[in-house]
């Protein structure tokens, strides 16, 4: 379907905020040289269909010179596209075809580390007194050899890597193949700023900072007391990373002026930028990165990532936010490529469609700039991959008790056909079952499927601003409701009221005299005498009085 909606206007303040992020992950996305890998001419083949949704924002994961170890997240050259992915020819063909339909497109950042094939840690590890011998996080041993403190990699074990050149230890947040740099450097600084604006010049509207506040670490090299509140947030619990307090490893105060220099260079080019946080307390780093004008646009954490789903939770999580945010802006994402899909995660393994059309309209309502999927416009569920397909090491680090993330990467898929229509050759991963029956293409002509309600309820959404620029307030409701106000000057304000459940629901809704319903935002509920009924997995929309 060729199709393009009317856009948010570049010119309007803060046009972020009203926008829709759409993410892409590309090795999934669509093949079009057979190799079972998705590419860069891929995602330009499809920015019609993306187009088609009605979003404003195409965040593109990592498509660098890599050695994938992490799949893109560790990168050998940060001014270059992996030939896996194609050329820097089709990265401005891709520029190019997604302005002409109104679409931004954002790109990650992944600065914290590089890959160990990157030729500043090949010149680094080379000698203790070469030119780039301090750009990474070097430390000699303790006397008897163990490594200088106690710090944890997120994907299992000690942070601290042995290297024979060196005789000295390395830190790495992640794997021991993602050296961590050294940001008190200020070399390192301007190299990343030098990196960033290769790519603004070539018409990147924004930047994705992956873990962002993992830039900095204690020169001192402090040991992380013991965690008062297990994380369990940013890690499963069979992690020991959670166990720590991670005072010292990342989060420090040092990273916000980094943060500004950044600001300065996005705001040269006007573009934007959104950043992934995870920390002992990611509300609170998020206001802190966000507030003030002069870091970043928006910052989103894993805080509505996690396994369970409550009204109470959630409104707890915006209105934490909110206390806190001191005039910043929060990106609420529901799915990415790190967990499970959310149509699993939250509405179990056998949920039906209804259920991921009500989670993007109650996402689409929180205030924030919403982060939608691949695929989750098409209610796809965690796919299934055995242990002797899994692809992501830390899946098979923490084996059988967590599988890792390689079932919310599984390839899209564009038809019932083998392979989904992704491939002419053999997948990275297996195309899901389940997804060829909720193919693009299967659900394309059905007016009631969850791509058309997709369309459908983005498309309403923009008649409301309310809905995206407007105050958030909450009503106290029983679970499963969740029950929310959305109030902007000048107009009037907005009540929905979701059903998060399987079982239908009442709810009396306060002050609810001359409550108007509204039309056309495509879920089952209704009002009556300020009571509104929900069946399993409805909502209700209306104006207030």
């Amino acid at each position: 379907m060729t199709q393009q909606l009317t856009q948010v206007s570049p010119h309007a303040k803060d046009w972020y905020r009203e926008s829709i992020i759409y993410q892409v992950y590309p090795r999934s996305y669509y093949d079009t040289n057979g190799d079972g890998i998705g590419d860069l001419p891929g995602i330009t083949a499809k920015l019609d269909y993306i187009a088609s949704l009605g979003v404003d924002i195409v965040w593109i994961s990592p498509f660098f010179t890599s050695p994938m170890k992490d799949f893109g997240y560790d990168i050998a050259d940060y001014c270059d596209v992996d030939p896996m992915f194609g050329t820097l020819a089709d990265f401005d063909a891709l520029i190019a075809r997604a302005h002409s339909l109104g679409l931004k497109i954002m790109i990650d950042q992944v600065m914290a580390h590089t890959a160990e094939d990157h030729p500043w840690f090949r010149e680094s590890r080379a000698s203790r007194d070469n030119p780039k011998a301090d750009w990474y996080v070097w430390s000699n041993p303790k006397d008897d050899g163990n490594p200088p403190n106690n710090w944890l990699s997120v994907f299992g074990g000690s942070s601290w890597q042995w290297d024979t050149r060196r005789r000295q230890y390395y830190m790495h947040n992640f794997l021991a193949s993602q050296p961590q740099l050294n940001f008190h450097n200020p070399q390192v600084q301007q190299a990343h700023l030098d990196a960033l604006r290769f790519w603004l010049e070539r018409g990147v509207d924004g930047i994705r900072l992956d873990a962002c506040n993992y830039h900095f670490h204690d020169q001192q090299l402090r040991s992380n007391p013991p965690a008062t509140n297990r994380d369990s947030i940013t890690v499963t619990d069979v992690n020991p990373y959670g166990m720590q307090a991670h005072d010292y490893d990342k989060t420090r105060p040092e990273n916000l002026p980094f943060l500004q220099k950044l600001r300065a260079l996005l705001d040269e080019y006007q573009a934007i930028s959104i950043g992934e946080v995870g920390s002992d307390d990611s509300l609170a780093t998020m206001a802190e990165y966000t507030a003030g004008g002069d870091k970043l646009h928006m910052a989103y954490s894993f805080n509505l990532l996690v396994n369970h789903l409550s009204s109470h939770y959630i409104r707890q999580q915006v209105e934490q936010f909110e206390e806190r945010v001191k005039g910043g802006w929060a990106s609420w994402s529901v799915g990415n490529h790190d967990v499970p899909r959310v149509a699993s995660r939250w509405g179990g393994p056998d949920a039906p469609p209804a259920f991921a059309k009500l989670a993007l309209a109650m996402q689409l309502s929180l205030k924030g700039t919403p982060c939608l999927y691949q695929g989750d416009e098409l209610a796809f569920a965690e796919a299934d991959v055995p242990f002797e397909l899994l692809q992501d090491p830390y899946g098979i680090t923490f084996w059988p008790e967590f599988k890792g993330r390689d079932g919310c990467r599984t390839p899209m898929a564009w038809t019932g056909d083998d392979h989904g229509g992704f491939t002419t050759g053999a997948p990275w991963l297996p195309v899901s079952p389940q997804h060829r029956e909720r193919a693009a293409a299967v659900q394309e002509n059905d007016p009631a499927s969850t791509l058309a309600f997709t369309r459908a309820f983005i498309a309403w959404r923009r008649t409301l601003p309310q809905l995206t620029r407007g105050a958030i307030s909450f009503y106290d409701a029983p679970e499963p409701v969740l029950a929310l106000r959305r109030d902007l000057d000048g107009e009037r304000g907005v009540i929905a009221v979701f059903n998060l459940g399987a079982e239908p629901v009442s709810f009396s809704l306060p002050q609810a005299a001359g409550a108007q319903q509204l039309e056309g935002y495509g879920l089952p509920g209704a009002i009556d005498n300020g009571v509104v009924s929900l069946p399993a997995f409805g909502a209700w929309f209306g104006y207030a009085a």
